[in-house]
């Protein structure tokens, strides 16, 4: 189901991943921009392309259209989270640890990438039928992943959980919300957001 984990300051693929051509790869850093600065109907081809260093022909060289450029992004963002919380949990010795690691990674990504978070949460509807597809698609490997470890935690008896379902998407809510409020300039660093995530997270399935 998982990649290699990227860097956790890394939204998109780099050239040097093998991911996208380095034109490709500007131009979505350049839409994320955007969108992130104007929405993405406010938006148009040309301010994407202009913050590229492009002429607005060059966008559809490589992308199709600018509902192609958001999906592109979203799909990144959700498969550099997904992987993200692979790591995190493969790497973890109980479920306790797990659910720590996986509520502060997540947490944390949120704050340090909050525009890209913000477009993959808020420009959603902006989706094709078949790309919103492809990232609820997406969204449940993540969605599976958290559930997997609080079903782990409950079967060992680290957890005490009657719902596994709605636990899990209360804790993905309360991770996802962090972009919805960061900003760089408030005094809570992103690691300390993670921090404070995690210990959140183990109390809402009563660990230990």
């Amino acid at each position: 189901m998982s990649s290699p984990a990227r860097p956790v300051d890394s939204p998109t693929p780099s050239p040097a991943d093998g991911g996208v051509p380095d034109t490709a790869h500007r131009l979505l850093e350049a839409a994320a921009e955007a969108f992130a600065d104007r929405g993405f109907h406010a938006t148009t081809t040309r301010d994407i392309a202009s913050r590229a260093g492009l002429s607005p022909a060059g966008v559809y060289v490589h992308f199709s259209s600018k509902e192609e450029l958001l999906y592109q992004v979203s799909r990144e963002g959700h498969e550099v989270a997904r992987d993200l919380l692979v790591g995190a949990a493969a790497g973890a010795g109980t479920p306790t640890d797990a659910l720590r690691a996986i509520m502060g990674t997540f947490a944390r990504w949120h704050a340090e990438h909050f525009r890209v978070a913000r477009i993959v949460q808020y420009e959603f509807a902006n989706l094709t039928p078949e790309h919103r597809d492809a990232v609820l698609a997406l969204r449940k490997e993540i969605d599976g992943v958290v559930r997997q470890v609080v079903t782990d935690g409950v079967a060992s008896g680290e957890f005490s959980v009657e719902d596994v379902p709605d636990t899990t998407l209360a804790l993905m809510s309360m991770a996802v919300d962090v972009a919805r409020w960061y900003d760089p300039e408030i005094r809570r660093t992103p690691a300390a957001i993670g921090a404070a995530y995690a210990d959140l997270g183990l109390r809402l399935v009563r660990a230990g």
